[in-house]
């Protein structure tokens, strides 16, 4: 009798270990295959990226032709093809993990919505658009991981979580920012066993992508410091000036994804093509205005504002923050992760004049958190992404104390973070099943 039940007990045990284990070898495989889709999207955009800026240099004129057609061409897929593909993706990733159903959850992060995030994606950078690859990364890790975890015996959220932290990770390179961005932005209801899984994905996307393209800093490494003292005085200024520029970019994207009374509302809920369609002849416009600088991810830009290889020029902060935002409120997919650290990079920049003896370099770095801090209000995960990409270790201090400052700020204009926010769209769409594709949530971060 009890060899019966110690036979049975040891059984029970050994089921539980093997779900545990299968449970831990998915998590794996999906770090490896959001690093791999990771990779393809950053290949993808850098190309998309080369051929636009090949087309406006025959003529930057083309622009006024390329990019309205493009937004309204990227809008019509968007829609009518790959429903839930607009914006950034991480709202409909935060969305997706509020919703106790998965079955209402399935289709913000289905395959299908990932695979037109990375074909739109394309399509909106090929034709000059102020967007990013990393929110979108973000969206199709956390599909990748979705569809995973079906094969296990446990709740999906986990999945969710490691997908979209390990999306951080594959994109800028930046491991110890994904595991943050996954537990400060995504895992408000986070479950503390589940952090073990989450790392082991983090760890697996970056080793993909540290195996394919190599070890790297995404803008390079910098050796910016800021003494004590005098100098710390740009800390707050450019803190502050910084989180407004970004709690105002968050108000009016949350504005018009809960969307306008009255005829102007209702012509951007019934004609989003034609909508899209002005706002990319508004971005095309910034791009003449500014020396064709605006378009893209502002990777370029950025680095060499940090680096002071190329004179982008005064002005490149305000012009791509009107690309940017209008980009954003077109809602065709792409991100404002990049975007927005080139934005911070060309206010600080711009602000150099007020502090002639500070070093350039510093005040680029402390911009580029604030402003990013201001937009998405995750101070930590702002300060850490901008330390991994630039690898500059000295700035700790001066970095968070500007991310404190300016999420205080950000705060003081728009009360709750663009994500959680524009995910409360996407969760009434869901509960409104009567409303047509159309009508969904088109603003996206």
């Amino acid at each position: 009798m009890k060899f019966r039940r110690y036979a049975a007990h040891m059984g029970v045990r050994s089921r539980i270990a093997v779900k545990r284990w299968s449970r831990r070898l998915l998590f794996l495989i999906g770090g490896i295959a959001v690093g791999l889709a990771a990779i393809a999207m950053a290949y993808l955009a850098d190309h998309a990226q080369m051929l636009f800026t090949r087309v406006i240099a025959f003529s930057p004129y083309a622009a006024l032709i390329v990019t309205p057609a493009g937004f309204a061409l990227a809008m019509l897929l968007a829609v009518k093809v790959f429903p839930n593909s607009q914006g950034s993706g991480i709202p409909q990733v935060v969305a997706a993990l509020r919703m106790p159903d998965q079955a209402a959850a399935q289709p913000l992060v289905s395959l299908r919505a990932a695979v037109g995030k990375i074909v739109v994606m394309t399509l909106g950078l090929l034709c000059g658009a102020s967007t990013g690859r990393e929110g979108p990364t973000v969206q199709v890790g956390g599909a990748i991981m979705f569809a995973i975890g079906r094969f296990s015996p446990f709740r999906q959220a986990g999945f969710l979580i490691a997908g979209a932290a390990a999306g951080v990770a594959a994109a800028f390179n930046t491991p110890l920012a994904g595991i943050v961005f996954g537990i400060e932005e995504l895992g408000r209801s986070f479950e503390a066993r589940t952090s073990g899984l989450i790392i082991a994905a983090v760890i697996a996307a970056g080793l993909t992508s540290l195996a394919i393209v190599g070890d790297y800093n995404y803008f390079g490494s910098t050796g910016a410091l800021l003494p004590l003292g005098r100098a710390w005085v740009v800390v707050p200024v450019c803190a502050a000036v910084c989180g407004l520029a970004g709690g105002l970019f968050s108000r009016i994207l949350i504005r018009f994804a809960r969307g306008f009374p009255g005829r102007a509302g209702t012509f951007i809920k019934r004609r989003p093509v034609v909508f899209a369609a002005a706002c990319g002849l508004g971005v095309a416009l910034c791009g003449l205005l500014s020396g064709q600088h605006v378009y893209g991810t502002g990777y370029e830009q950025a680095r060499a504002i940090i680096h002071g290889t190329e004179t982008i020029g005064q002005g490149f902060g305000p012009f791509k923050y009107c690309a940017t935002l209008l980009s954003a409120i077109s809602g065709i997919p792409g991100g404002i992760f990049a975007p927005s650290l080139a934005i911070g990079a060309g206010i600080a920049s711009d602000l150099s004049v007020l502090f002639p003896n500070s070093p350039i370099g510093a005040l680029v770095l402390i911009g580029m958190v604030s402003y990013l801090t201001g937009v998405v209000q995750a101070p930590i995960t702002s300060f850490v992404i901008t330390l991994e990409m630039t690898n500059d270790h000295a700035m700790v201090i001066p970095l968070m104390a500007a991310a404190l400052i300016a999420n205080a700020v950000s705060k003081m204009v728009v009360s709750e973070g663009l994500y959680h926010a524009l995910a409360k769209s996407y969760i009434r769409a869901a509960s409104e099943p009567e409303r047509t594709s159309g009508n969904r949530p088109q603003a996206g971060g």
